[in-house]
């Protein structure tokens, strides 16, 4: 058996529904998958409530939508309408499109052009980020840039996740290739420039050495091989000054990947537990990790699912000093299920808990020492008072 934990969301969660991007801002590039060792069981997260148990089974909504099919109907709308009147939460119906971007983003790739933006004061779309390498950065265009349209669409006042949708077009309908127009501005300069989509890679990790000598670990996202890439970080750090693992906006990912982050701050042991209709399973860490190394874990509301599960780890083993506010609250496993369109419907079987057993979902992780403001500063203090234990 196998499944999947995609706690990021494609561009939106069901038709005629507020677009979703949990990376939004943060990341304009696309949306990071999650998968438990079983993949076919997953959880997605969309709202800061408890999940509610599904109340429609698989196998009926893959009746609704053969029976809408043979009527003439589109089959992704009656599911749509059936996982709707199922009380799910966290339910969900994907095009074929949408979930072949989310399965594309279980290897940290995307198709895109290389922007991050965010939406400004008054309303405007401007660059804050262009990927080395990416169609953006070859025709010139770099942070502080205006975009004010793609495809001839105005984009002045839309959400960032709907500009991410015009970037990146369907993916079936704009692969790798394709070309999209873009309106911009710099300065008192107006122009239209062309590029064509590509291939890219996401950079879900960061690591950087601070003055005091603290090396800071930021995981944008799990995806495929950030694990690894984090406990290098671990290895390669400076000795004496402290880690800080860097949480904030972690939308989620590949529970593996987490599993494989928490192996590099814990010799072994309990991660978390799951359940999957109502069968109980564990996750366990590898032997060998760094136990002595000073650790806070930063964090914040946009901290989600799998990177609940790790910080929820590290806090109830006594690892990691959590610093910031309280985390999201997305805890669900859900079953994908495909429909005879193509489509995908994920209905919730299931949640996981803390090596304490304390149930994520609907309830976040409560920080040790709340700090809203300046929290990486608040976590060398931390870090400044802990000291190598060594």
């Amino acid at each position: 058996m196998s499944g999947r934990d995609p706690f990021c969301q494609p561009r939106r969660l069901r038709r005629g529904a507020a677009l979703t991007l949990v990376f939004a801002g943060a990341l304009v590039t696309g949306a990071a998958t999650g998968s438990f060792p079983d993949p076919a069981h997953s959880g997605r997260g969309a709202l800061p409530q408890e999940a509610a148990r599904a109340t429609i089974r698989p196998d009926a909504v893959q009746k609704a939508a053969a029976e809408a099919m043979a009527d003439g109907e589109s089959p992704m709308e009656a599911a749509e309408r059936a996982v709707s009147r199922s009380g799910d939460r966290w339910g969900a119906v994907y095009s074929r499109g949408e979930y072949q971007e989310f399965e594309e983003a279980l290897d940290g790739q995307y198709t895109g052009v290389g922007l991050w933006a965010r939406r400004a004061g008054d309303g405007r779309i401007e660059v804050t980020r262009v990927q080395s390498g990416s169609p953006a950065a070859a025709a010139g265009l770099r942070k502080g840039d205006r975009l004010r349209s793609v495809d001839g669409t105005e984009v002045d006042g839309r959400p960032v996740t709907e500009v991410v949708s015009l970037l990146r077009g369907d993916a079936l309908d704009a692969p790798a290739g394709t070309a999209v127009r873009l309106g911009l501005e710099r300065g008192p300069r107006t122009w239209h420039e062309t590029l064509r989509r590509a291939r890219l890679s996401t950079d879900s990790v960061t690591v950087r050495t601070l003055a005091t000598g603290v090396t800071v670990i930021r995981i944008g996202a799990f995806t495929k091989g950030s694990g690894d890439v984090v406990r290098s970080a671990v290895r390669r750090a400076p000795a004496g000054a402290g880690i800080v693992l860097d949480l904030r906006g972690n939308s989620g990912g590949l529970v593996t990947e987490a599993v494989t982050a928490a192996s590099a701050f814990l010799d072994g042991g309990l991660v978390a537990t799951y359940d999957v209709d109502g069968e109980q399973r564990a996750l366990h860490a590898e032997d060998g990790g760094d136990t002595t190394t000073a650790l806070v874990a930063l964090v914040d509301g946009g901290t989600m699912s799998a990177a609940e599960l790790l910080t929820g780890a590290l806090q109830d083993r006594g690892r990691a000093v959590v610093v910031g506010s309280r985390t999201f609250g997305k805890g669900a496993i859900q079953m994908p299920t495909r429909l005879p369109d193509g489509a995908v419907a994920e209905l919730t079987v299931g949640h996981y808990r803390t090596p304490s057993g304390h149930t994520v979902d609907g309830r976040g992780i409560t920080p040790d020492l709340v700090a809203d403001r300046r929290a990486l500063e608040r976590a060398e203090t931390v870090l400044s008072g802990l000291g190598d234990p060594s």
